[in-house]
């Protein structure tokens, strides 16, 4: 009697456990494929913008009949309601129904995406955003958040940046600043005083994203240098 009983306490742990394992490989698996799709239509969204920017500048006046994309040309996809949409009139370029304003890219933490519009639930899930400030590659401290993912995506590895690591920005002109980090730091939630912080009429970056215990924001500060 104790034995049968034994026998099915070690089964019904087995099944636990043999449960347990499926659902932590289901769980990887799925991490792993997000992660993986995340990256490439990112990467679809930088080329698209790259040369949206490179090959489709605004028209000039006497230029205005020029072969323009129509506002809802297809210039790019990335799967079933990912399309990229341009106008070449406008340099406008929109991803999950946001418009990107700009490319991110940091060589040294390997990251390289769009920046959308505004900061919502959504948007940065598919990407970084701009919270604030300066518009981009203006004068001015311009604000950009990104989601802590821990697993490299996004701003997973902002925490990593050291001073004087360069960070490239690229506008919907066209035009490519570069910015180095001159500060890294951990910040309350609810402290925004750097944000509103004299930059004597230069371009500054703030990038912000949550601690890997999310109790507090790592926060990078850079400044537009030479290059």
């Amino acid at each position: 009697m104790f034995n049968s009983k034994y026998n099915t306490l070690l089964t019904v742990l087995l099944i636990i456990a043999i449960i347990a394992i499926v659902i932590l490989i289901g769980y990887f698996g799925y991490s792993v494929y997000n992660k993986y799709y995340i990256n490439r239509s990112a990467e679809e969204v930088v080329s698209s913008f790259e040369d949206m920017v490179g090959n489709n500048p605004k028209p000039s006046e006497d230029n205005q009949d020029g072969n323009v994309l129509d506002e809802n040309s297809v210039i790019g996809g990335v799967g079933e309601g990912n399309t990229i949409y341009s106008s070449a009139t406008n340099n406008k370029l929109t991803y999950k129904g946001y418009n990107v304003v700009g490319i991110i890219s940091i060589p040294s933490i390997n990251v390289e995406y769009p920046i959308l519009e505004k900061v919502t639930t959504n948007s940065i899930k598919v990407g970084v955003a701009y919270l604030s400030g300066a518009k981009i590659n203006k004068p001015g401290n311009t604000i950009i958040q990104g989601h802590n993912y821990r697993n490299g995506l996004f701003f997973s590895n902002l925490y990593k940046l050291s001073i004087g690591d360069a960070i490239f920005v690229t506008d919907q002109e066209g035009t490519r600043i570069k910015y180095e980090v001159y500060k890294n730091f951990s910040a309350e939630s609810t402290d925004t005083s750097f944000y509103n912080r004299d930059t004597e009429g230069k371009r500054e970056l703030t990038l912000s994203t949550c601690t890997e215990d999310e109790a507090l924001r790592t926060i990078i500060l850079a400044r537009e240098v030479e290059g």
